[in-house]
C-alpha cells in the first residue's frame, strides 16, 4: 500500500520548512491537522451515484458498487436470495468465463471481493490506478450481465450449505442471529443473511433475477472510489459502464416499502439450552439508534462507558470501565462485549456476555443492567472523555487504507446520502457530555423492554420479568 504522505528527501524537506515559514505562522503541537481529503458526490440522469475521496499520492485504489439492498430486501420464501447471488457473482458473464475473470484479476494484481449484510450487498475490488478502468469494467459486467447458470447455482447450494453449518459452529454469530430474530420477529430484519437451510436448497434462477431486477436499480447504488483514482475520472467511467443500469419504476415499489418500513422492536427473549456447551452465552439489548439518528454518536460513547473486557487481559484490577473492574474481582464472567448496532432506521444497543460460572448467571445480568442504570444519573465527565478519546482513535484508526476509507464513504452515502468527514466526526464526539450519556441513557434504557438471546448451560439464567425488572434498579 501507498504511504499517505510524500517522499521528501532531507534537503527538500528542509527547505519546504523554511518556505512555508516566511508565509504562515508555526503551529503549536496540539493543533489540529486537517485529514485533507473531501469526498465528491456526482449523481447520473438515472438516479446512480458517484463518491470519492481522491488522495492524489496514492498508488492504489479501491473502487466498489454499495447497493442499498441486503436480506432485508427479501420474502420469508426468498430470504438467502441476497448472499447467493454474491456466490455466483464471479462463476461467469457474458462476457467472461469464470476462469478467464479470476485469470483477469490475478494477472493485474488485483483482488476482488464481495459481501452481504442485512441492509447491503457490495461488490469491491483493489487494484492499481492504471487499471481501475478495467476494474470498473468487471464489476459492471457481474453486476449486469451474470449468467447464473443451473450448474453454477447447484455448485453454490453445497457450497453455502458448507458455509452455514459452519457459522452455526459460531456461538457468537447464533446469538446474534436470534437476537435480531427476536427482537424483531416475524420482521425482515429479524431474518438471518443465509437463511434457512430449506430456502438455499429451493432458491430457484427465477428467485436470483427477481432479487436482481427488483433491488439491482440505478437509484439505489453508489459506485466508491478512494484512493488515486480522481472523482471527474470515476463519473466518465460510470457513464460508460452504468448509465443503462434501470432505475426503481416506483420509489415505493412492493419490495423497497417492505425493506425500508421501520420494524417494531418486541421485547422478548430466545433460550436454546445446550448443556454440552461449556459456556452460557448472552445477548441483552434495547432498541438501539439508526446512523441517522441524533443520539448515534451518544450511543457509540455510552458503549465505550461500559466498553469490553476479557478474562485474558490479565490481573490489572484498574481496568477501563467500571463493569470491567466488576467482572475482573468478583469473576462473573469470561468476557463480555458491549455493542451499538446501526440499521438505516433503527438498531439494538447491547452487551454479549460469555461465563462459566453456571450457577452465578442471575448475578452476572443483575450486576450488568445494574451499570446500565447507573448511567441514567451517575456519570462522571472522566469516564466519558476516556471513551470518547477511545471511540476518535476507533473510528479514525479505521479509516486506514482504501478499502477502508471505501467501505465508510459507501455505508454513509447509501444511508444518509452523504458523508461525514473525519474532522467532523471528531468534533461531534467531542462536543458529547456527561450529561449527554445521562439523558440518552434515561431515554434509552432506563426503564425499557428488553430482547434476550442466551445459549448454552443456561439453566441458571432466570426468567424474563425478573431480568425485565432490573432496567430500573436503585443503585443509591
Amino acid at each position: 500500500m501507498a504511504s499517505r504522505r510524500l517522499a521528501l528527501n532531507l534537503k527538500q524537506a528542509v527547505r519546504s520548512k523554511a518556505a512555508l515559514s516566511a508565509i504562515r505562522p508555526q503551529r503549536a503541537f496540539a493543533s489540529p491537522v486537517s485529514h485533507g481529503a473531501i469526498t465528491e458526490s456526482t449523481t447520473l440522469s438515472n438516479g446512480f451515484t458517484i463518491a470519492t475521496e481522491h488522495s492524489p499520492w496514492a498508488q492504489t485504489s479501491t473502487v466498489g458498487v454499495w447497493i442499498d439492498a441486503g436480506s432485508r430486501a427479501e420474502t420469508d420464501k426468498t430470504n438467502g436470495t441476497a448472499h447467493f447471488l454474491e456466490h455466483l457473482a464471479f462463476k461467469g458473464t457474458q462476457k467472461r468465463t469464470q476462469q478467464q475473470l479470476e485469470l483477469e484479476i490475478e494477472n493485474m494484481g488485483g483482488h476482488l471481493n464481495a459481501y452481504t449484510s442485512r441492509e447491503n450487498t457490495v461488490y469491491f475490488a483493489k487494484s492499481f490506478n492504471s487499471d481501475v478502468p478495467q476494474t470498473v469494467d468487471i464489476l459492471s459486467d457481474i453486476l449486469q450481465n451474470s449468467k447464473l447458470e443451473p450448474s453454477a447455482i447447484e455448485r453454490e447450494r453445497d457450497v453455502i450449505l458448507r458455509e452455514q453449518e459452519e457459522v452455526d459452529k459460531q456461538l457468537e454469530e447464533v446469538v446474534f442471529d436470534h437476537l435480531h430474530a427476536t427482537a424483531f420477529q416475524g420482521q425482515p430484519l429479524g431474518r438471518t443473511i443465509l437463511g434457512p437451510k430449506e430456502n438455499i436448497e429451493s432458491i430457484s434462477r427465477d428467485d436470483l433475477t427477481s432479487y436482481i431486477k427488483t433491488n439491482y436499480t440505478a437509484d439505489r447504488m453508489v459506485l466508491v472510489g478512494a484512493g488515486g483514482i480522481p472523482h471527474q475520472e470515476l463519473v466518465k467511467l460510470a457513464e460508460k459502464y452504468f448509465a443503462n443500469v434501470p432505475t426503481s419504476p416506483s420509489a415505493t415499489g412492493a419490495h423497497p416499502a417492505i425493506q425500508k418500513a421501520k420494524p417494531d422492536f418486541v421485547g422478548s427473549e430466545v433460550r436454546i439450552r445446550d448443556d454440552t456447551l461449556p459456556t452460557a452465552n448472552i445477548a441483552l439489548a434495547v432498541e438501539g439508534v439508526s446512523w441517522k439518528d441524533d443520539d448515534y454518536f451518544t450511543g457509540l460513547v455510552t458503549q465505550a462507558i461500559v466498553g469490553n473486557w476479557d478474562r485474558a487481559m490479565g490481573n490489572s484490577p484498574y481496568l477501563g470501565s467500571k463493569l470491567s473492574t466488576f467482572m475482573h474481582q468478583w469473576r462473573l464472567a469470561n468476557s463480555f462485549m458491549s455493542f451499538s448496532t446501526s440499521y438505516s432506521d433503527t438498531g439494538l444497543w447491547g452487551i454479549y456476555l460469555v461465563s462459566d460460572q453456571f450457577d452465578r448467571l442471575d448475578d452476572l445480568v443483575h450486576f450488568t443492567l445494574k451499570e446500565w442504570c447507573r448511567l441514567s444519573y451517575q456519570v462522571s465527565e472522566a469516564e466519558v472523555e476516556r471513551a470518547k478519546a477511545q471511540l476518535k482513535a476507533s473510528i479514525l484508526l479505521s479509516l486506514d487504507g482504501t478499502t477502508a476509507v471505501a467501505e465508510d464513504i459507501g455505508r454513509q452515502i447509501i444511508t444518509t446520502g452523504r458523508r461525514l468527514s473525519p474532522e467532523e466526526v471528531e468534533r461531534v464526539v467531542g462536543q458529547i457530555t456527561a450529561n449527554d450519556v445521562m439523558e440518552f441513557a434515561r431515554r434509552r434504557l432506563w426503564d425499557r423492554d428488553l430482547a434476550i438471546s442466551a445459549v448454552g448451560k443456561i439453566e441458571g439464567l432466570f426468567d424474563y420479568q425478573r431480568i425485565r425488572g432490573n432496567m430500573s434498579l436503585n443503585i443509591s
